[in-house]
């Protein structure tokens, strides 16, 4: 059979990534008391009006086929969240609804990017960007996010990154894997340089709702930057239900437009039901994400503090979402020995930072959504794997 030159351009880039969390999922069937923070699912449950919308949504009978853009309702309230957000009109024009962030990313860059062009995103970055990327045939441009600067891209160092061909600059703010938040004078650097370049700008925003303290800062906002700018997110980390896919794209109107039959051939609609429970959620006031952000900064706090004086690693407090990078470069591992010897010795999954860009390599990221104990209870694993390893490192340094 021959196949499409798209599935080589993926081969390497779809579950391989994600090897240590399968290995740990693998050995939890197995009945093995395993640690698993590798993946960001909210441990807080969703709010039961959420759930009795969705219910009664059902059996009022939306189980229907939808329409290409999304159900009236749900539009209508993602156009709403936008434009108190800019204080700008934002109509119904300006929307597509999608089964989550990622379907949301897929198209948009289908929409944006093509063979031969060439899409900026700062390295670290999210697992499936480069997935996202070279689906399209574009090559991806690392634009290097160093942790001296917070993990934040620096204007100078996204110039420098700028190619004939660049045409796209994907923004993760706030930032998975590190957790940095850009600052609205940031952003509006990185928008200069995408104006005087000529750079559309796709802004996943799926952790706006998580920051901890600062404030949240997009170039959509920004009337000069909103005809280059495409938003990406959805209500799985707001309002804690990744699981029923509900995200959205919203842009300038030709932009929507024009990927409407995109939309269209891949999906021509979601669940009426999930429209109508994620209409609910952007039109009521809901106390998720502010008992999230508190949850998540004390953990953050809490393995800061444990491992503080822990040799061979070093956390790196995030400034958002669930995650907390740990340096383990002391250690005299790479982020994926690392992460594979602590699962096998320790019992305790972590991502390693080759799954997020070279950048991250020698990193490996933690997630916060488990209860205190049992990450207190890692991060005890986690310092007694560090001090061997660094003492294995010292005695091959000086031998």
């Amino acid at each position: 059979m021959r196949y499409a030159s798209i599935t080589r351009r993926l081969s390497d880039l779809g579950s391989e990534k994600w090897a240590v969390h399968l290995r740990a999922r693998s050995l939890a069937a197995q009945g093995i008391d395993i640690l698993e923070l590798t993946i960001g699912e909210p441990d807080i449950s969703p709010d039961p009006a959420l759930l009795e919308e969705c219910r009664r949504a059902m059996f009022a009978g939306r189980t229907r086929y939808s329409n290409g853009r999304g159900e009236p309702s749900v539009v209508a309230a993602i156009a709403g969240k936008y434009a108190r957000r800019t204080g700008r009109p934002v109509s119904a024009e300006n929307v597509l609804c999608f089964p989550g962030t990622q379907t949301a990313l897929f198209a948009a860059m289908l929409g944006l990017a093509e063979s031969g062009d060439g899409v900026l995103v700062g390295d670290p970055f999210y697992a499936t960007y480069e997935g996202v990327i070279r689906a399209t045939g574009a090559g991806l441009i690392a634009v290097p996010l160093h942790a001296r600067h917070g993990f934040r891209l620096q204007p100078g160092d996204l110039e420098a990154s700028i190619t004939a061909d660049s045409r796209v600059l994907l923004l993760n703010n706030p930032h998975n894997p590190t957790g940095a938040v850009l600052s609205g004078d940031e952003i509006g650097e990185i928008g200069e340089i995408c104006r005087a370049y000529d750079l559309a700008i796709i802004s996943d925003e799926v952790y706006e709702e998580l920051i901890f303290d600062d404030d949240f800062a997009s170039p959509f906002d920004d009337a000069g930057l909103a005809e280059r700018t495409v938003v990406v997110s959805s209500i799985s980390k707001s309002h804690a239900v990744p699981g029923f896919r509900s995200g959205w794209a919203v842009g300038p109107a030709e932009f929507c437009h024009r990927l409407l039959p995109l939309s269209e051939t891949m999906l021509f609609g979601g669940q009426p039901f999930i429209a109508d429970m994620t209409a609910h959620a952007l039109t009521n006031a809901f106390d998720t994400a502010a008992r999230m952000r508190t949850a998540y900064a004390r953990r953050a706090a809490l393995v800061a503090t444990a491992l503080a004086s822990s040799p061979g690693v070093r956390p790196i407090m995030p400034d958002a979402g669930m995650f907390i990078l740990l340096d383990i470069r002391a250690s005299g591992l790479n982020g994926d020995e690392f992460a594979r010897d602590l699962l096998e010795k320790e019992r305790v999954a972590a991502m390693p930072g080759t799954s997020f860009g070279d950048q991250a390599r020698g990193f490996i990221r933690l997630s916060l959504t488990v209860p205190d104990d049992i990450l207190s209870e890692a991060c005890r694993r986690i310092a007694r794997f560090a001090r061997t390893a660094a003492h294995t490192s010292l005695e091959r340094s000086g031998s």
